[in-house]
């Protein structure tokens, strides 16, 4: 993994755009869209900064960037169409630890824009390393057309319960056990076609319901080792356990799908070599269920 992927809260946070055109007021924008305190440095604007300006909305200082205009920076851009000034910007951000970016030069980048999905408060970021945008700009397009748009208002409605819920359900099994219920219920539909009211009242009434986790088991069968031979049901099931029983048969990229805080125990079989006996592994099965844990 090249880069590390975080969000970052930009709440009034200072940051530096150097340039005053097109590719700069891009940049801008998406600063804004996190509600950043911006600064733009350059000898001209284009009309759409000079208007953010004229509003307040932004920063303008209209004068050749030099050193002192990365005082106090958070994140600095260099959006230039010369090759020395980004160079420069990079440089001299880079010497102070500042994070900065040169637009279309990913080796003077200590970080990279990804493509973005955004149904506020869900944000999907998709990333090739720089290495190809266009290909990561079409795997966002798909994904707009496969994630709702009710995702945003029912994430937003869910934290809403957060506190809720934890005074409810002291561990966080229960409290994820509770949300998987909720996610599997007409809750969903609800938001979908617009009725959040009627949404709440039940999410209360599933609060009220409480009830006790029933325990599953479920057989996978990884097949070859190839994920993209996995069923969708499969995937889900995955992604759903609390317990992960696996043997060394079982790819390591098909371990990569599993949910990532899921306990993982592995009963050791190789071909020709069950260092764990099968009835074994299966009361180790019944065992979890009846702790009310998803087993896959």
């Amino acid at each position: 993994m090249q880069y590390l992927p975080i969000f970052t809260k930009l709440d009034n946070k200072p940051v530096l755009v150097v340039g005053g055109g097109e590719v700069a007021l891009r940049k801008c924008r998406a600063f804004l869209k996190a509600r950043a305190a911006v600064t733009l440095v350059a000898p001209w604007f284009c009309d759409e900064l000079v208007e953010l300006g004229n509003n307040n909305e932004v920063t303008l200082i209209t004068a050749y960037f030099n050193e002192q205009h990365l005082d106090g920076m958070m994140l600095v851009i260099a959006a230039t169409d010369l090759e020395d000034v980004n160079a420069q910007v990079f440089e001299l951000a880079n010497a102070r630890n500042i994070f900065v970016n040169v637009v279309d030069d990913q080796p003077k980048c200590s970080f990279i824009f990804p493509s973005i999905v955004d149904r506020e408060p869900i944000t999907i970021a998709i990333s090739s390393a720089g290495t190809a945008p266009v290909l990561a700009r079409r795997l966002r397009e798909k994904l707009e057309t496969l994630i709702p748009q009710h995702i945003g208002p029912l994430a937003s409605l869910v934290g809403s319960f957060r506190d809720k819920v934890k005074q409810r359900f002291t561990s966080f099994a229960d409290r994820r056990q509770f949300w998987e219920t909720v996610f599997d219920s007409s809750v969903v539909s609800k938001v979908q076609t617009g009725d959040t009211s009627a949404a709440a009242e039940q999410l209360e009434q599933l609060l009220d319901a409480k009830p006790e986790p029933e325990g599953e088991v479920y057989v996978i069968g990884a097949g070859p080792g190839d994920p993209e031979l996995l069923t969708l049901k499969a995937l889900q099931l995955m992604q759903q356990a609390d317990v992960v029983v696996y043997d060394y048969l079982v790819s390591d990229e098909i371990m990569e799908l599993v949910r990532r805080d899921a306990d993982l125990i592995c009963v050791g079989k190789r071909l020709g070599d069950h260092s764990v006996a099968q009835q074994d592994t299966n009361q180790m099965l019944v065992d979890l269920a009846k702790q009310g844990k998803k087993v896959c």
